[in-house]
């Protein structure tokens, strides 16, 4: 298999960020990343435009940080409520998942990515709990979310 080695011009999923000097498969680059602009080859002198390209990932990862610590306090103070329907017993019907979480921060005006909430299982428990939420790789936000149980009116017929 023939490899080649390439300069990342910005961050591709699963491969690295801008000023990385990867190895693909020739066919990778030749095709895609350096007709998309993705990519340049890696020639000695393109090896000294990594260091202006460095300068710009570490720009763009600082404000990344940044952005992140100011969601994860905007988050914390959040406290949304939750209300579950409980039968006979005090048996939940139902429960509180990440998809619900998630729609009660677009609520309040925070756009995260739903798979970012770290919730192991649905909670279907009344109470207090809290969750995790993965904003940066180096930046977790906790949101204490409350659930109350509200009860069903049985009807006999």
């Amino acid at each position: 298999m023939a490899t080649a080695q390439v300069i990342l011009k910005e961050k591709i999923e699963g491969l690295g960020a801008e000023a990385d000097v990867v190895k693909v498969r020739a066919g990778y680059a030749r095709n895609f990343l350096i007709p998309q602009g993705k990519a340049f080859e890696a020639t000695k002198s393109n090896l000294r435009h990594v260091e202006a390209l460095k300068a710009e990932r570490a720009r763009r990862e600082g404000e990344e940080l940044l952005a992140a610590q100011e969601l994860a306090t905007k988050i914390s103070k959040l406290k949304p409520k939750f209300t579950l329907s409980t039968g006979q017993g005090g048996k939940a019907f139902g429960s509180v998942t990440s998809i619900d979480i998630h729609k009660e921060l677009e609520a309040a005006g925070i756009n995260i990515d739903r798979h970012a909430i770290e919730l192991d299982k649905p909670v279907k428990k009344s109470g207090k709990t809290e969750v995790s939420i993965r904003l940066h790789p180096q930046v977790a936000a906790t949101l204490t979310i409350s659930v109350d149980a509200g009860d069903v009116e049985e009807t006999e017929g």
